[in-house]
């Protein structure tokens, strides 16, 4: 198979890279955040996430947020909304998509939002029906789909069928995540042969995170297998506090550097994005977690 001409990058930076950050991040400095992003061509920017402050304490503030960003025409701004609650207040901020996820692990979905994967499914049933009433676009993602921290390898199979459920739903695409950053190529490669069988190629995405290191490596399979869009977070941040030691997500820089490196389309800026990651990191006190960026900076 070919690769693809264009791909399409979701930068879950703002939300799933800044979630577990533990020191407080202003809302000031998130806005700062997305604006810069948009302004390097992202057409995709997950800005937050409308869950109870009191399981990720970070993302208070995302109304707020909504409220203050630039929003520039053709970008999407979208959210986390895993429940009914969480969903009306997306809406009341002007949120045009939001995002629900299913874990394709039992252990993990029971550890993660204490509920069986059916369980979680059925409670997106609701989020489903209003989404259409509101005319909202809803993204779904599958995490632990290359390995759990409590199961160890999970079946292709049971991806397969996670994913088919979203989709059926009415989710427009479904994001698969390696959350442990634990996948090869190989097993990439054979991740979307199998779920591809239930889910067309072109509504599914890949979500990695480079904990041993293989992200770049199983985006390129991906690529391999005609998947043409990916999620990635500025600066490589963000991680999972349900998986221990699971590092960063794939650096949205080092994924631009690659696609750039393929002739692959992706209409983002690259100097505009490193300077975005090498902001927020700042803010965090600690360097960019993009090699292309660490790269740059010692030329």
């Amino acid at each position: 198979m070919s690769l693809p001409s264009q791909v399409r990058l979701i930068e879950v930076g703002p939300r799933d890279g800044l979630q577990n950050e533990a020191q407080p991040i202003s809302v000031a400095d998130k806005v700062q955040l997305v604006d810069a992003l948009s302004a390097a061509g992202l057409g995709y920017i997950e800005v937050g996430s409308f869950v109870s402050p009191k399981w990720v304490p970070q993302m208070a503030g995302s109304a707020d947020v909504f409220a203050q960003i630039q929003r520039k025409p053709g970008v999407t701004y979208g959210a986390l909304a895993p429940n009914l609650r969480g969903f009306e207040e997306a809406i009341a901020a002007g949120v045009k998509e939001v995002a629900v996820f299913a874990a394709a692990s039992e252990a993990f979905s029971q550890r993660n939002i204490n509920c069986s994967i059916s369980e979680s499914l059925a409670r997106f049933a609701p989020i489903m029906d209003a989404a259409k009433q509101h005319g909202v676009t809803v993204r779904g993602y599958v995490s632990c789909v290359l390995g759990c921290p409590y199961e160890g390898t999970v079946a292709p199979e049971q991806v397969a069928m996670v994913a088919r459920e979203l989709y059926a739903m009415g989710c427009y695409e479904v994001s698969l995540g390696d959350t442990i950053g634990t996948g090869t190529a190989g097993a990439t490669r054979r991740l979307f042969e199998v779920v591809s069988a239930q889910v067309p190629r072109d509504k599914l995405a890949g979500h990695f995170h480079d904990t041993y290191g293989q992200a770049m490596a199983n985006i390129y399979a991906s690529l391999l297998e005609g998947i043409s869009v990916f999620d990635s977070s500025i600066a490589g941040l963000g991680g999972c506090p349900y998986a221990k030691g699971a590092s960063g997500n794939v650096a949205t820089e080092d994924v631009v550097y690659l696609l750039n490196g393929l002739g692959i389309e992706t209409g983002i800026d690259l100097d505009a994005l490193i300077a975005a990651g090498r902001q927020i990191s700042a803010v965090l006190g600690r360097p960019s977690g993009s090699r292309v960026a660490k790269a740059r900076s010692a030329q």
